[in-house]
């Protein structure tokens, strides 16, 4: 079995944007982006503000016309004013060169530039309104990521690659050119970004498409012949547990090998649905995997014929938000606390042997079994519960486990 001390992350450039390092064996960073006009500056700091405090690393805003361009510098002084030091990220697709340049406000607020070497011009327009952009970002010390994705992808580039593949004695498919087009439109982009002036660790990659396939074998390809600092993200992942999942295998897989400096979840909301959901996903996909804690967790058991009463799924869900409410006071009060493991189990099977594992666990009677509710701290048995407060009996028992450990440790270091 591969320990997570084991899993190799891939080398790149280490990155500064606005104190978050990116890349350089940085623990990996979550992004998120907004979906409000950014020309509306209260509402597209309210919801920066709330994706930071849900946390969000790094935050990406459209910057798509003049009014949104000079909105900026005003979203960042609010945040400011409310020591929120989130790096802002301007997506920029078609007109960023004459937005950087005619705002200096802007290009100076912001901490990284998102470049799309697809639509950043055409024709013989597209090389200069490049070089406008990376010169704005040497000027103004920012990183920029430079972010290909296959719905606008360089056509150019993709017609020379095609006519070569038809030509050539044994030619791939079409999502194998589609491929290569993708990791060639990155690559040659910030090999041109560095041939202006850009610094290799000023840059980022990404190379977003739709389908989990595609992202994985892009990435390799990326991850193989380039030393730049990764933005992984499956674009257009769609809503629920369908973008959810896709997102997941698609990360996780990269993740698991070295792969991937930043990561966001390109979610679709319901209407008018929070935008928080893609910061979540990121999270537990990144603790899932082992590589970085943010909350604790709580192992809950499926249920089954043998647990016909609810008790035990009310009592995962009390928890689990519990441990929710706290955290933003454990965090700053208890540090580590993000490391906790909590079992809610519901029969006698599997309740004793998977409570020792956690840190506090509890095993509540099965159907037919003796009504008592025996709890393990540190693997042990240290209390059986009864009656109808339990749930709150436990939760007194999770929140002195705690303060006696976390608080300790927080003692000790001081």
């Amino acid at each position: 079995m591969v320990a997570i001390s084991d899993i190799k992350r891939h080398k790149t450039h280490a990155v500064k944007i606005r104190g978050v390092s990116v890349g350089g064996g940085s623990p990996v960073a979550v992004q998120s982006m907004t979906n409000t006009d950014t020309a509306d500056i209260q509402a597209s700091f309210l919801q920066i503000k709330e994706l930071f405090t849900a946390g969000s690393e790094l935050v990406r805003i459209t910057v798509n016309n003049d009014e949104a361009a000079k909105s900026v510098s005003k979203i960042r002084e609010l945040l400011d004013k409310e020591g929120i030091s989130v790096p802002l990220v301007g997506c920029f697709h078609y007109n960023g060169h004459k937005l950087l340049t005619d705002y200096p406000e802007l290009a100076g607020s912001l901490d990284k530039y998102r470049i799309n070497p697809g639509n950043v011009g055409f024709g013989g327009k597209r090389d200069k309104q490049f070089e406008i952009m990376v010169e704005k970002a040497i000027e103004y010390n920012k990183p920029v990521r430079i972010g290909v994705n296959w719905g606008s992808l360089d056509q150019a580039l993709l017609t020379g690659l095609m006519d070569d593949n038809a030509n050539a004695l044994n030619p791939l498919s079409a999502d194998e050119v589609m491929r290569e087009a993708l990791v060639q439109s990155a690559i040659t982009s910030a090999q041109k970004a560095e041939d202006i002036g850009l610094a290799p660790n000023q840059i980022i990659l990404s190379a977003k498409v739709s389908r989990v396939q595609d992202l994985i074998a892009v990435y390799r390809e990326l991850a193989r012949r380039s030393d730049y600092a990764l933005h992984l993200g499956l674009t257009e992942a769609g809503m629920g547990s369908k973008g959810i999942v896709a997102t997941a295998l698609a990360e996780g897989l990269l993740l698991q090998e070295g792969i991937g400096d930043t990561i966001r979840a390109s979610l679709t909301p319901e209407p008018g649905g929070s935008r928080l959901q893609e910061v979540k996903v990121c999270q537990e996909i990144l603790q899932a995997l082992g590589l970085r804690s943010f909350a604790p967790e709580v192992s809950a058991c499926p249920g089954c014929g043998r647990t016909t009463s609810t008790t035990f799924q009310e009592l995962a869900q009390d928890i689990q938000a519990y441990l929710d409410r706290q955290m933003p006071l454990w965090k700053e009060q208890y540090p580590g606390t993000e490391r906790l493991k909590v079992a809610v189990m519901g029969c006698i099977v599997n309740g004793p042997g998977e409570s020792k594992h956690a840190d506090i666990g509890i095993s509540l009677p099965g159907t037919g079994e003796t009504p008592v509710a025996p709890v393990f701290v540190d693997g042990k048995k240290a209390h059986t519960l009864r009656g109808d407060k339990i749930a709150e009996e436990f939760q007194g028992i999770v929140e002195d486990y705690v303060e006696n450990r976390f608080g300790s440790q927080q003692n000790k270091a001081a």
